[in-house]
């Protein structure tokens, strides 16, 4: 239903992105990521790290990675899909927004809701470092 493959939306060196092989229709699961958390004291360590750009908020006091595809979808303000955390099944479940044809790339907000369109963590610090 999934793969990763090469993305033209992000200037990250590793430029990939989660793309539909085939048509996958609205509020369809698309992809179960496993939690692998760690303690918020922890993330001082990650924050050095090239993967802090890839963790997500899990709870009040936890962060995560994603296992399988979870860490690899790019971010939109107009994503054809979205997440729900999993907290009895220690996952992330992703699923479609909207209808997805083949071949289209699988986009999420990274704020974590739909229409949230605050300015995202790495911008804000991006925009902090030109002043």
């Amino acid at each position: 239903m999934i793969e990763v493959r090469t993305s033209n939306v992000t200037d990250d060196e590793s430029n990939k992105g989660v793309f539909a092989t085939r048509n996958i229709e609205k509020d369809k699961l698309i992809h179960v990521a496993p939690v692998l958390p760690y303690p918020n004291e922890q993330h001082k360590y990650i924050e050095k790290t090239h993967l802090a750009d890839y963790v997500f908020e899990y709870g009040k006091n936890h962060t995560a990675f994603l296992l399988g595809y979870g860490m690899m979808f790019n971010h939109s303000y107009q994503p054809n899909a979205y997440y729900e955390i999993n907290f009895e099944n220690h996952s992330f479940d992703f699923y479609a927004y909207t209808d997805i044809k083949a071949g289209e790339e699988i986009f999420i907000n990274y704020n974590g809701e739909v229409n949230d369109e605050d300015p995202l963590w790495f911008n804000e610090e991006k925009n902090e470092n030109e002043s």
